[in-house]
């Protein structure tokens, strides 16, 4: 396995959602805030796009026929980077008020979307869970998992049977059978949970041998774990706040990991890295990331 390097020196202050695009060998990501926006980075070319956005950007993931779907604050928008054109498809319900923003999305194996939430109330109010992990059925999102403070940690199986998501302050990602055909989820469950002090979850992605990789914030690591969740192998990164891990490159075994500036734990070795896009070899194969598919 390679170490791992600086790939991209992206300076944000909460770069997450790694995609990578095989059409056009790019990568995709968001700086959710200060200031929102989309990047593009061609590895190749080193080609640089941003598109910026007047609220808080929580993911995106393409779609089939072409164009994002972004997950804003306060509903998912279909958005054209050619034209730049945003269009609403489903506001969030109204539970979600001005404290409850969209966070964390992907696509199912099915080409589902799902999204999560972010209780911007937590962590001064500890109990504030007013969020919840959404499924878009047509044009409605339909809450599937209530009672969400910070949503994270979200990826599916190869085999498209299970979902993998965590409330944040939890400590524990959980995992959950995923019908395929009506996109229902039953038999919750734990998965992994991090030991007190052990960093904070944060964003995951699977391998093609079904490996589970999370970044943990403040502990400068992605973990990867057998689907077992067993800790099969810890990658440190040159910064303190990894953010969440994608595979990359012309034949997806490049690791992508984005990074937050955020204050968390800021005399930690390797802050000063924090904003940054890293890459790394893990020896593994990654999936292609799923397209909308509608």
């Amino acid at each position: 396995m390679a170490g791992v390097t600086l790939a991209f020196d992206a300076r944000n202050h909460l770069g997450e959602s790694p995609i990578w695009s095989v059409p056009d060998q790019t990568l995709w990501w968001v700086n959710c805030e200060n200031p929102p926006a989309i990047h593009r980075w061609n590895p190749a070319s080193g080609e640089h796009r941003i598109w910026p956005f007047a609220s808080r950007v929580g993911g995106f993931v393409h779609k089939a026929n072409g164009g994002l779907l972004v997950a804003l604050a306060d509903g998912v928008y279909d958005f054209d980077p050619a034209t730049s054109a945003l269009h609403l498809r489903a506001l969030a319900p109204v539970s979600h008020s001005g404290h409850v923003t969209l966070h964390e999305c992907h696509c199912d194996r099915q080409g589902r979307f799902w999204v999560g939430s972010f209780d911007h109330g937590f962590p001064a109010d500890r109990n504030a869970a007013g969020g919840a992990w959404f499924r878009l059925d047509g044009d409605t999102l339909i809450p599937a998992i209530p009672n969400v403070s910070v949503s994270n940690g979200l990826a599916f199986s190869p085999d498209g049977k299970t979902l993998y998501c965590a409330n944040t302050p939890s400590r524990t990602v959980e995992a959950f059978d995923l019908d395929a055909q009506t996109g229902a989820v039953s038999n919750r469950r734990p998965f992994i949970t991090l030991a007190p002090g052990d960093g904070h979850i944060d964003g995951a992605t699977v391998d093609a041998e079904g490996g589970y990789w999370l970044a943990v914030v403040a502990t400068g690591t992605v973990r990867r774990y057998t689907p077992d969740g067993q800790l099969d192998r810890v990658i440190e990164v040159p910064c303190s706040n990894p953010t969440k891990p994608a595979f990359g490159g012309p034949d997806l075994k490049t690791l992508y990991v984005t990074s937050t500036q955020m204050l968390i734990k800021p005399d930690l070795p390797g802050a000063a890295a924090n904003g940054g896009v890293f890459a790394t070899n893990p020896g593994v194969c990654g999936l292609q990331d799923t397209v909308l598919a509608s």
